[in-house]
């Protein structure tokens, strides 16, 4: 017997119904719906959660096989998690654009190193742009944090790979402007993404 099965047919023999069993465990209906239908299986945790509250053992519940693709389906939840938490971070870190002194600032004494706000070299208009990019980046980053410590991977993902899109713009920006030093501090987060999305497939 399945675990799918098994699931069934304890929560049946208890005369509960699919949102009576989620709410004992914790979780959603549409969850308790997915094991029961056999299209994926509960987290370590969750399978625990469901051998004590049954008050059966976990050997009981699932199979050997069953159990290594869960572990590795729970490996790989976790690795796009840290992934989620590490790219957020990165976003995060774009804020030192805000007060590291890396944009050119030509003029007539000579080129020299300003921080973002003392910036004179460009119009106004350019450095809202410059703002706006850096805030929409660490906003991003921030959101992406405080996902990652849910179990959201579909907003998680969203927020990297919006991540990734405002890194590139940001790069492409600094580039373009000739702001050479913030263009490579966004790309080298941009890589550091690159790399951690590449190992995280």
């Amino acid at each position: 017997m399945e675990f799918n099965e098994k699931l069934q047919k304890l929560r049946t023999d208890k005369n509960m119904t699919q949102e009576e069993l989620a709410e004992k465990l914790f979780v959603s209906r549409t969850a308790i719906s997915k094991w029961e239908s056999g299209r994926g299986y509960p987290s370590i945790d969750s399978l625990k959660v469901i051998a004590q509250y049954f008050n059966v053992t976990i050997d009981e519940l699932i199979r050997g096989e069953e159990m290594i693709t869960l572990a590795e389906q729970d490996q790989k939840t976790a690795k796009q998690k840290n992934t989620a938490l590490i790219c957020g971070v990165l976003d995060c870190l774009t804020v030192l654009l805000l007060f590291l002194p890396i944009f050119g600032n030509g003029g007539n004494d000579g080129a020299s190193s300003v921080i973002l706000f003392a910036l004179t070299g460009v119009g106004d208009w350019l450095k809202i742009v410059f703002i706006a990019v850096i805030g929409l980046t660490v906003l991003n980053g921030f959101c992406g944090v405080v996902i990652s410590s849910f179990d959201k991977p579909r907003l998680s993902k969203r927020c990297l790979i919006t991540g990734v899109g405002l890194s590139i713009v940001g790069t492409l920006l600094f580039i373009v402007t000739r702001q050479p030093y913030a263009g490579v501090f966004c790309l080298c987060i941009l890589l550091i993404k690159g790399v951690l999305l590449i190992k995280n497939k």
